[in-house]
């Protein structure tokens, strides 16, 4: 995942400013927000697809990760570490919400056993084109039936199809296991493709 640092910030490493930060140090976090806060603002609109909540919930992640901060003992980078507590943050505020996906929950404890974890995405028949999607229309079709996923759902999409992370990337921030992953892809691009057959036979 990259970060937003310019050049120029980059002069400053993310490391000094995080032992700043844990120094009590708050321009140093005011340096971090900066640099991550367009990436945490645009993968939390992708999850809830309102402004001002984005907003809202961004500065909520922001905060628990100036409180948290201690606790970075630096095993990933600060923009996976503040990623993880995002999605947690973003996840438990649309199950408040009562945000569902129509029709009853999957089973993560299901087995893949013919998906090949090293595979970009899986099962590839079941892969969403994103690349391939042009058309504001569709990508308008796409995002409502997004929408109606369950949070649990939601995130591994974005996280595999927009923010392009790695099977282990995601499953280290949603805390479960490689598999739980796989099977939470597997039957959200099945679901999606329920929602959007008629695009998928256009396409």
């Amino acid at each position: 995942m990259q970060t937003e640092a310019t050049p120029a910030q980059a002069d400053v490493s993310e490391l000094d400013l995080v032992k700043r930060c844990q120094a009590g140090d708050t321009e140093a976090f005011d340096e971090l927000v900066t640099r991550y806060r367009t990436r945490v603002f645009s993968m939390i609109y992708n999850m809830v697809r309102n402004e001002q909540d984005a907003w809202d919930l961004a500065q909520d992640s922001f905060v628990k990760a100036w409180k948290s901060i201690k606790r970075f003992q630096g095993r990933s980078s600060f923009y996976t570490w503040i990623y993880r507590i995002v999605m947690n943050v973003t996840i438990d505020w649309l199950r408040k919400k009562q945000v569902k996906g129509a029709g009853a929950e999957f089973d993560d404890a299901v087995e893949l056993k013919e998906i090949d974890p090293a595979s970009r995405t899986a099962p590839k028949p079941d892969a969403l084109p994103f690349e391939i999607i042009e058309r504001s229309e569709i990508r308008a079709r796409i995002e409502k039936a997004i929408a109606q996923l369950s949070p649990e759902h939601r995130a591994v999409i974005l996280m595999k199809e927009i923010e392009q992370m790695q099977y282990h990337e995601i499953a280290e921030t949603l805390g479960c296991s490689i598999g739980t992953v796989m099977s939470r892809l597997f039957y959200a691009r099945k679901k999606l493709q329920n929602l959007l057959r008629d695009v998928y036979e256009n396409i």
